[in-house]
């Protein structure tokens, strides 16, 4: 199993994406399992699948929580240059599986019944994408008994920061943002300067996250 993260210059990041790969690896056990980043950190996405012999089944499994132009051009171009014939599994997202490790971490970081919840996305110009991130916002409130509404961090309205300032306009006492994010990054240091009474960790390592990878490659033919 390849796990493909999206790459960060921030080594807080990395590490926590390496960390998902490292609780991957040992509820998959005996499967081998491997890190790569489709940019921005090394090992990238091709030259990890050239480095998988040709005689033994392989899947790449995104560490991606929407599909978008890294899934749907960037990840196949690695695979048809590097290691034709690769299984390609779907991204994380949306999934009840990511709604159950979001809860958990807005209740680790202190919401309350009543507070207001936005779901922070890094935001996408593909509109199959945007939809996706509102899905999983159905997907939390449903797993919180709440209302949940979306903010983006680019190319994508409304932003972050006017996702909160509605919930405050609408009677919020307290806001909370749920960062739809695997890792720490840019975008999450952005998040605590939104306007928002707290704001959750990344989803990391959770035990839901690891078992939707192990899900998404058990489940994918080829």
């Amino acid at each position: 199993m390849l796990c493909v993260g999206h790459g960060t210059r921030d080594p807080v990041g990395v590490r926590s994406l390496l960390q998902i790969v490292d609780a991957v690896r040992t509820a998959a056990a005996p499967v081998e399992v491997t890190p790569a980043f489709v940019e921005l950190a090394e090992p990238d996405a091709r030259t990890a699948l050239a480095g998988i012999s040709g005689d033994r089944r392989a899947v790449l499994v995104p560490l991606l929580l929407s599909s978008g132009y890294h899934d749907r051009v960037d990840l196949p171009a690695a695979i048809a240059a590097a290691r034709p014939g690769t299984a390609h599994a779907p991204v994380l997202g949306p999934d009840p599986l990511l709604a159950v490790a979001l809860t958990d971490r807005l209740h680790e970081a202190g919401c309350r019944p009543g507070d207001a919840v936005v779901l922070a996305a890094a935001g996408s110009s593909d509109p199959a994408a945007v939809e996706a991130v509102r899905t999983q916002a159905a997907l939390l409130a449903a797993e919180l008994g709440t209302d949940v509404s979306v903010g983006f961090g680019s190319a994508a309205e409304p932003t972050v920061p006017a996702a909160v300032a509605e919930a405050r306009r609408t009677g919020a006492d307290r806001v909370v943002i749920a960062p739809y994010l695997l890792a720490p990054g840019h975008f999450a240091d952005q998040l605590t300067r939104a306007g928002a009474d707290l704001v959750a960790a990344p989803l990391g390592a959770h035990p839901a996250v690891v078992d939707l990878v192990v899900r998404r490659a058990s489940s994918t033919p080829g």
